[in-house]
């Protein structure tokens, strides 16, 4: 970023300023939870529905020593930091976009702004790849589009670099119009329009029009006259009516007009019609998303007339956009965080930050490849990519290649550099890594795939793949339900319903979600030896564990007199005192708690007892997901409050309450109380609100063998797969002892192979099973989806008789799991 001092920040935004007037910014920080102890960050205290920034200036000053901030109140700040500098403004977020708009209009290169529902970064992406050898790109990282991200992008221009791109995504109405003058495009590309944040919007045409606001100064929109109600918005808006078109389509009267499309083994290839020019060109990619994209940039590569022979070449070499962060367990006991397809300033810094967040780890090891193509004077570069390393708090870097190499004096850390990836990997030993987070970050042509294959922990074809972008949408969805002050605790128990351990509670610690719980005294002491902090409850708490769960502080779920009687004995036993305890009140569930008929005995021996602090009471709702069970549910939430109110009357203090499961939370909102518990919704998984939901969690394994089969064979244990036409019998290393529930066998369960539903044949075996694929053009090394998005894990529960718990919780530890954040 372009160094401003916090005097001309406050100038431009007519801010008060109280401070230093000579602090020079160099880095804008949005979010406390990535650290940056960078001398030039200014903090921008963003206020939401259920965040606010201002409780994050304590942490930011003491331990960051963050010494700029960009506040909306200063109640009591200066006393409290004085070294601090505030620039006080009325709201931040607008603030935040006011300074980059200013910061937009001082470059006068050309900006392309992207938006729709679908394609933005890959279009992005592609843009970079095919013009990054005739120009120095500015670009959004990953996927910054949003009313933050979006100024965050546009605040990287500076004078190193000669055109930007830019991405904007909206979810309201109204928003666009104050992300339109941050990117002020001069070229438009409007991808498509789907369903994505449909909700907000009356219907598709609304929202159509909200984006098109974006282009309302640009000189060229590109788009695909296909859409024919893209297409004809964009006709009858008077806003557009100074804007040149630059259609593209089979339409006859698209601009760029496309004469033909041939699908050719795993390429595509497509010949347009410009004016009185023909061209063909080949796509490596046969999909229908891929040959938009490939579109959409091709219209903008013949509008900056980019030689045709050169489109041709470049357009040919297109390589698929690397999404999503990958994380899997490594190496003697390492994790590996893989995002070796593409490396550039933007996301190794959200790639660091995603390292920072394994905190299982104290040693973390960064494998970097060259930075091609950034725009930057190589030693500027690498002096920039150094300074990241040291804020991020890395151990130890592993540089690969020519360029980062003759730079390694750069760095003052841990380190140790090679020409190419090939002497890195002949001179290094599987035993050289141990106890480690590894981030392996590098560009394409450098194949970190290799160094990813030595690394990571060898185990069977068949994984479980954990979406914590999709996570994290679930969190929000309830969190977005909560009443102010709320708080919310996450079940972590049985492995995270399958999911992970450490891995989960990174991700919600993280998060700032106010308690954790487990169910047995293990699982909360593993979380503290992987470096969690949160408060964390036991709800199975044994006896003999007591003394184990007060050294990792942990704190009991106490539901009967015996268990507070051995409880308070192992504090006295361990000297404690006002240790936090969670009571539990039987409402009707009939399972474990207090009655009411307890409460004088119990609040007797509460008030006796000096070495206890009740945290919370709370029960469990035995039937929140059933309508028909409403007015039993009122009466369970009847009877807490009562039960409740007389603990705290009698003890003299209030703990928090809470009641409210996931489908509580959706369907009883008047019982919110002081907390809510979540727990199979953040999977993805609502028996009200499932539309609102991302499916988490993808079980997936490979086609290990074909076999044709003609009537009167079998397949199978017992000859129970009987086939009585010409069948195509597929192979996955998937059985029983993986979690895959024999009932599933025999044509009761199906699994997805190329984009069509297979059923299973024969009875499904310890380690693997079969499927009929007749009909399918399938092969050795297929992937095949037994429940993610299709089929979802709630039509495998129902096949099987049983709630998706039972299913997610089967799957076995010997299944592998990868964590990737897109």
């Amino acid at each position: 970023m372009q160094p401003y001092t916090t005097g001309q920040i406050a100038q431009i935004l007519n801010a008060k300023l109280e401070g230093d007037p000579n602090l020079e910014i160099s880095t804008i920080a949005t979010d406390s939870r990535t650290p940056s102890k960078s001398k030039g960050t200014l903090f921008v205290a963003i206020v939401g529905k259920h965040h606010n920034g201002h409780k994050f200036i304590s942490e930011l000053y003491n331990f960051q020593h963050i010494r700029a901030f960009m506040v909306s109140d200063t109640l009591g700040l200066a006393e409290k930091f004085p070294q601090a500098t505030f620039i006080v403004v009325k709201n931040t977020l607008h603030a935040l976009q006011k300074l980059a708009t200013y910061h937009r209009a001082q470059f006068k290169y050309p900006v392309v702004g992207i938006t729709g529902s679908n394609g933005k970064t890959i279009v992005k992406e592609w843009l970079n790849q095919l013009l990054s050898p005739d120009y120095s790109i500015v670009r959004s990282p990953k996927s910054y589009n949003s009313q933050i991200g979006v100024p965050l992008s546009v605040l990287q221009m500076d004078s190193n670099f000669n055109l930007g791109i830019f991405e904007a995504g909206i979810s309201l109405p109204g928003e666009m119009l104050r992300l339109q003058p941050i990117i002020n495009p001069q070229v438009g590309i409007f991808t498509n329009i789907g369903l994505p944040h449909q909700e907000n919007f009356e219907d598709l045409d609304e929202k159509i029009t909200e984006k098109l606001k974006l282009f309302k100064s640009s000189e060229l929109l590109i788009y695909c006259k296909d859409h024919e109600l893209v297409d004809r918005i964009i006709y009858n808006d008077d806003t557009l009516s100074g804007v040149k078109l630059l259609s593209w389509g089979v339409h006859p009267q698209s601009t760029l007009h496309v004469e033909s499309t041939e699908e050719h083994g795993n390429g595509r290839a497509i010949r347009v019609k410009y004016g009185e020019e023909t061209f063909s060109f080949e796509i490596p990619f046969t999909d229908q998303a891929s040959y938009e994209n490939a579109m959409h940039c091709l219209s903008l590569l013949f509008y900056l007339n980019i030689d045709r022979t050169t489109i041709a070449d470049r357009m040919a070499k297109l390589s698929p956009v690397a999404m999503r962060l990958e994380l899997k367990k490594g190496v003697n006991g390492c994790t590996i965080i893989n995002d070796s397809y593409n490396s550039d300033l933007g996301s190794l810094s959200i790639a660091l930050d995603f390292l920072l967040q394994q905190k299982q780890h104290d040693n973390r090891v960064l494998i970097l490849s060259d930075i091609l193509q950034s725009g930057y004077a190589p030693e500027l570069l690498y002096s920039m990519v150094a300074q990241l390393v040291e804020e991020k708090e890395i151990s130890h870097i592993i540089g690969i290649g020519k360029n980062i190499s003759r730079y390694a004096h750069l760095f003052d850390i841990s380190k140790e550099f090679y020409s190419n990836t090939l002497e890195f990997t002949q001179s290094i030993t599987r035993r050289q890594f141990s106890n480690s987070a590894i981030l392996i970050k590098g560009s394409r042509n450098f194949h970190f795939e290799r160094i990813v294959a030595i690394l990571e922990e060898k185990v069977h074809r068949t994984v479980m793949e954990i979406n914590l972008n999709s996570m994290v949408h679930n969190l929000n969805h309830y969190r977005n339900q909560l009443n102010p002050g709320v708080k919310l605790m996450v079940l972590v128990k049985a492995f995270s319903y399958g999911s992970g351990s450490y891995e989960i509670a990174n991700l919600l610690q993280f998060n700032r979600v106010d308690y954790l719980g487990v169910a047995f005294a293990d699982e909360g002491v593993s979380l503290r030896e992987a470096g969690i902090a949160l408060p964390i409850i036991v709800l199975n708490p044994s006896y003999g564990a007591y003394e184990l769960m007060i050294e990792n502080r942990l704190e009991p779920e106490i539901y009967n007199f015996e268990g507070l009687a051995e409880f308070a004995n192992a504090l006295d036993r361990m000297g404690v005192n006002e240790y936090n305890i969670h009571l539990k009140i039987d409402t009707g569930m009939h399972r474990l708690g207090f009655t009411g008929e307890q409460l004088p005995e119990l609040t007797s021996t509460i008030q006796s007892l000096k070495s206890i602090r009740i945290a919370s009471i709370f029960s469990h709702l035995a039937a929140s997901e059933d309508s028909g069970q409403d007015e039993f549910t009122q009466s369970q939430i009847a009877l807490f409050s009562t039960i409740s109110d007389e603990i705290i009357s009698a003890i003299g203090y209030k703990p928090l309450r809470h009641i409210l499961n996931s489908a509580g939370i959706e369907r009883f909102p008047h019982a919110q109380f002081d907390m809510v518990r979540l727990g199979i919704g953040l999977h993805g998984i609502s028996p009200t609100q499932q539309d609102k939901l991302l499916p988490v969690s993808t079980l997936k394994s490979k086609v290990i063998q074909v076999k044709h089969l003609q009537p009167g064979e079998t397949v199978g244990y017992n000859r129970m797969g009987k086939i009585n036409k010409p069948t195509t019998v597929a192979a996955i290393p998937i059985g029983y002892a993986d979690g895959l529930n024999r009932k599933l066998g025999n044509g009761i369960g199906k699994m997805m192979i190329n984009g069509v539903l297979v059923p299973t044949i024969g009875n499904i075996s310890m380690d693997t099973c079969t499927l009929d694929a007749t009909g399918v053009d399938v092969k050795v090394g297929d992937d095949v989806v037994i429940f993610g998005s299709n089929p979802t894990i709630m039509e495998v529960s129902q096949a099987l008789n049983t709630i998706p718990y039972e299913v997610l919780t089967s799957v076995s530890q010997r299944v592998k799991r990868i964590y990737f954040q897109e």
